[in-house]
């Protein structure tokens, strides 16, 4: 961050619903986080939020769960372990059983537990039928003797899944800042998709996960759906968007461009710095 000139706090926060609220509270002021709280905060009136950008904009979570349960229609009756409700596990959890013909407000029971560590440590232990997890943890589940009953990447759904979301006061005042960070962002995306090794080494520090064939299989699947550029797409909010009207009718009004400004994204296109940036590569 020192090329940028930037100083900055970063705070882990288990889930989109647990970002949002710390925003709205100040005591954040941008986020690279799951889209469904921001959009619904939206919705009810929290229109301040504003997305700058996007490293993925698919969901790649799966549901899996014990050998036992071998079909999606097994899961009827069973404790599917999710983030928080509201979360992208959540999000998915709920496409996914309805497009197998379940009804997820009335067929399953949703367990809360906080993050992914500990839905994966849930669903060993034995208190969770099954679970809705994306790499590195359902790759760990499977090494433990799981398997996927829904398996998620393949079917590409629209979702914001992992964005960077600020305030629209924040970003009229600290403009430049932001514009500064995007610039840091972009460039840890060309880390991630060019130097497989040093993000292993990142992974490995932060998720505390060093099996290299865990690793792989992670890399694997996720760098697939990531934006190399940080594009954010429209249909990834309208994908929420659709959900959250399903409970409040105001999001049928609301239009994803109102949620994007993209001048950080077309600054470094216009000014070649994208360019110069994947110069030589891919």
């Amino acid at each position: 961050m020192q090329k940028y000139n930037l100083d900055f706090q970063l705070v882990f926060i288990a889930s989109s619903p647990a970002v949002t609220a710390a925003m709205l509270g100040g005591d954040a002021e941008i986020a690279l986080t799951g889209g469904e709280g921001n959009i619904r905060a939206y919705v009810q009136g929290a229109t301040d939020f504003v997305f700058i950008g996007a490293v993925k904009n698919v969901l790649t979570h799966s549901i899996l769960a014990r050998q036992e349960i071998k079909r999606p229609e097994d899961l009827k009756g069973k404790k599917i372990g999710i983030n928080r409700i509201g979360s992208n596990p959540h999000f998915f959890a709920v496409q996914a059983l309805r497009q197998k013909g379940l009804d997820p407000t009335k067929d399953v029971q949703f367990i809360q537990s906080g993050g992914s560590p500990e839905t994966l440590a849930a669903l060993v232990s034995g208190s969770l039928d099954a679970a809705s997890l994306n790499p590195p943890a359902d790759t760990q589940a499977i090494s433990q003797g799981f398997h996927y009953v829904i398996y998620g990447p393949d079917q590409r759904v629209p979702y914001v899944a992992t964005a960077f979301v600020t305030l629209r006061p924040v970003l009229a005042k600290r403009t430049q800042v932001a514009g500064q960070f995007m610039r840091a962002m972009a460039e840890a995306a060309k880390i991630i998709h060019t130097d497989k090794e040093f993000t292993y080494k990142v992974l490995g520090k932060y998720l505390r996960v060093t099996d290299r064939k865990v690793l792989d299989a992670s890399y694997n699947t996720e760098i697939k759906a990531l934006e190399p550029r940080l594009e954010i797409r429209p249909e990834g909010i309208q994908g929420i968007l659709d959900e959250v009207a399903k409970v409040d009718p105001r999001a049928r009004k609301v239009r994803p461009e109102e949620l994007i400004d993209r001048r950080f994204l077309e600054e470094m296109d216009k000014s070649g710095f994208f360019d110069r940036l994947w110069e030589g590569k891919r």
